[in-house]
């Protein structure tokens, strides 16, 4: 099952209060692993989506996921619909498209095969992955060599940085000419600063508060790196300035600009806004000559001039087809005959249980009735996820048939 929101359905005010940062995922990885119907766990959080990939009982996970947004995020009922709850083959669809690239906002990029890698890695190393989300997280990966094998969908370098610096050349036309400044030096910074020099920049200068990041980044990629201290001259003499740090506030508020606004006399100034959170405070549109974009407008720009992108077709075709492979295949690989017919004795019991106290205590109002019928089911499910554990724990206990007493 996956549980999530991304650019598609959700706002960047709204993905920007689930964002996590990596050390936040393995909290979230450790509370989770306890939720009731979660056998295994994975958390994806980036900039354009927060999910939550889950081996167990659907109904028992999902509202383990609810309990835990609401009392770590105090999730409301109007951010809940922005988030979508996928089931079986439309969770695996799912996985394999977002590791394809093929559910990101620029189509096909690059960036996205290494965060699900780190996100897969870090639930390995929390122990919330195991063998079931291991082969899903396997296969969706292997489904992404064989799209960017088979298919020209990642024939072109695509990502969130270099749809800006497109978005950049619409408004200035040749950015030859033009001022800019690069704040942040991590990765989407150096991406940023490869795709400026690809299409002509020649007046590049990043700023980090780490100098010697700044430095590092324009050695690597042939621009010029400002010291910290000294970046209002920069900023002043901008014409567009392009913030990809891993800020947790504004790193570019409005007491910034109100300080430049005096030497910039209104000159138009662009400001980009690559990060999650947000760099740039949004309360800066309000001042005269200053055109902000975030990731929202940016996703706006590029759905206004998207089409298929070559390769897309095949891909979500060979998608389709692995999807309906690999579910057969990981079905028959999970479902132990001893495991299959032990939950359906369950099932049985409780069904034959139910109807002898129907009919020696009933009948029963309609909503009590299902309440009771509701707690059955949620104690049976609890019961069988709890020798499935304890199956995957032991595999002598797979191999003959059995599980420990204590269960």
């Amino acid at each position: 099952m996956v549980v999530g929101l991304n650019h598609r359905t959700a706002p960047v005010e709204v993905r920007e209060r689930f964002w996590m940062s990596g050390c936040r995922q393995a909290e979230a990885l450790s509370m989770l692993s306890q939720g009731e119907g979660i056998e295994e766990v994975l958390v994806f959080s980036t900039c354009n989506r927060t999910e939550f990939v889950v081996w167990g009982d659907a109904t028992l996970a999902v509202n383990s996921v609810l309990r835990f947004l609401t009392a770590e995020y105090d999730l409301k009922l109007c951010e809940w619909n922005s988030f979508y709850r996928l089931l079986d083959d439309e969770a695996l669809a799912h996985a394999f498209r977002v590791a394809c690239g093929l559910d990101s906002m620029c189509i096909g990029e690059e960036q996205i095969g290494r965060q699900v890698s780190s996100a897969w890695q870090q639930a390995r190393n929390a122990g919330s992955s195991g063998r079931s989300l291991d082969a899903v997280l396997r296969k969706a990966l292997g489904v992404r060599r064989r799209v960017r094998k088979e298919t020209a969908l990642g024939s072109h370098f695509v990502s969130a940085p270099y749809a800006a610096v497109e978005l950049a050349e619409q408004i200035f036309g040749s950015l030859s000419s033009r001022n800019i400044v690069l704040l942040g030096a991590g990765k989407l910074g150096e991406i940023a600063s490869k795709a400026l020099v690809s299409r002509g920049a020649q007046s590049v200068t990043v700023i980090n508060r780490t100098d010697a990041r700044a430095e590092e980044l324009a050695r690597k990629s042939g621009i010029r790196a400002c010291v910290f201290t000294d970046r209002w001259a920069s900023f002043a003499q901008a014409d567009l300035v392009v913030s990809a740090t891993a800020a947790p506030g504004f790193a570019f508020t409005v007491e910034d600009m109100r300080r430049l606004a005096s030497d910039r006399k209104g000159r138009k100034l662009v400001l980009i806004d690559l990060a999650l959170p947000r760099d740039i405070d949004p309360a800066v549109r309000e001042f005269e000559g200053v055109l902000l974009y975030d990731l929202e407008d940016l996703e706006r720009a590029v759905e206004s001039r998207s089409g298929m992108r070559a390769g897309e077709r095949e891909a979500e075709q060979i998608v389709l087809k692995e999807v309906q492979g690999f579910r057969k295949e990981l079905m028959a690989d999970h479902a132990a005959p001893e495991l299959t017919a032990l939950r359906l004795r369950l099932d049985e019991i409780c069904r034959q249980e139910l109807e002898s106290f129907r009919l020696e205590q009933g009948p029963f109002p309609k909503d009590q009735d299902q309440l009771i019928a509701a707690v059955s089911a949620r104690i049976t499910h609890k019961i069988a996820g709890s020798l499935a554990r304890e199956l995957k724990g032991h595999p002598e206990a797979r191999k003959h048939g059995h599980v420990s007493a204590t269960v």
